[in-house]
C-alpha cells in the first residue's frame, strides 16, 4: 500500500514539475519571439475637426444631469 501512495504522489510531482516548465518555456518563448511593430497600411485621416462638438442631443444631457 505504502509504494502505491509513493507512486501517485512521484507522478503528481512530476506532472508539477513538467507543467512549471512548460510554462516557463511559453514565456520566455513569448518574449524572444516579439514581432515587428505594426504599421498601418494606408495612413490615417486627418483628424482635423474631429473633436468635441456640442449638438442638440448632447445639450439635452447636459440639462438633463443638472438635474
Amino acid at each position: 500500500m505504502k509504494n502505491k501512495k509513493s507512486k501517485t504522489s512521484g507522478a503528481r510531482r512530476e506532472f508539477l514539475k513538467t507543467a512549471a516548465l512548460g510554462v516557463g518555456a511559453a514565456a520566455v518563448a513569448g518574449t524572444l519571439l516579439k514581432g515587428d511593430d505594426a504599421k498601418a497600411k494606408t495612413p490615417l485621416k486627418s483628424l482635423e475637426g474631429a473633436g468635441y462638438s456640442e449638438t442638440e442631443h448632447v445639450k439635452k444631457y447636459y440639462e438633463l444631469a443638472r438635474m
